[in-house]
C-alpha cells in the first residue's frame, strides 16, 4: 500500500475578519414611524436624513422588531417583547422588557448605552421610555414605544 491510510487535505490558512467597525454616523433615509414608511416630499423622492436620526430610525425600529419572527434579520436582531409580556407581574414584565430592549440595541456597535427606563401602565397596556447614547454623539436619544 502506497500512502496514508485516511485522506489527507490542506487546511487551508485562517483570515482573521478585519475587527475595525467603521463607527461614522451615515447619512440614510428618513422614516416616518407613524406611516411605517419612508418620508417623500412634494415631487414623491424620499427625504434624506443625518446619522444622528438614521440611527435614532435603527434603534425604534430594532425595538419594534420581534426576534425570530422575519427571515430577513439575523437572530441577532429584534426583541422578544412576546415572551417578555406574557407574565401577570407588572415588575417581572418591566425587568424583562429592558432586558430584551438593552440587548437588542447594544448589538450595534455604536450604541454606547441603553438607560433610564419608564414605565406606566394603563390597565394592560404599559408605555416604556428610555434614552440611548451613541457612541460619541452629544446628545442622548429619547425613544417611547
Amino acid at each position: 500500500m502506497s500512502g496514508p491510510l485516511f485522506p489527507v487535505a490542506d487546511v487551508p490558512e485562517f483570515i482573521p475578519e478585519n475587527s475595525s467597525y467603521d463607527m461614522d454616523y451615515k447619512y440614510s433615509v428618513k422614516w416616518d414611524p407613524e406611516a411605517g414608511d419612508f418620508v417623500r416630499d412634494g415631487a414623491n423622492r424620499v427625504v434624506g436624513c443625518d446619522g444622528m436620526e438614521a440611527f435614532a430610525t435603527w434603534c425604534y425600529k430594532t425595538v419594534q422588531t420581534e426576534r425570530y419572527c422575519c427571515l430577513a434579520y439575523p437572530d441577532s436582531i429584534g426583541t422578544e417583547m412576546g415572551r417578555a409580556m406574557a407574565y401577570d407581574d407588572e415588575k417581572l414584565v418591566e425587568s424583562m422588557v429592558e432586558r430584551t430592549i438593552t440587548d437588542a440595541l447594544m448589538v450595534n456597535p455604536r450604541t454606547e448605552d441603553v438607560y433610564g427606563f419608564a414605565f406606566t401602565w394603563d390597565g394592560d397596556v404599559m408605555h416604556c421610555s428610555f434614552q440611548v447614547k451613541g457612541v460619541g454623539l452629544d446628545q442622548e436619544i429619547a425613544m417611547v414605544i
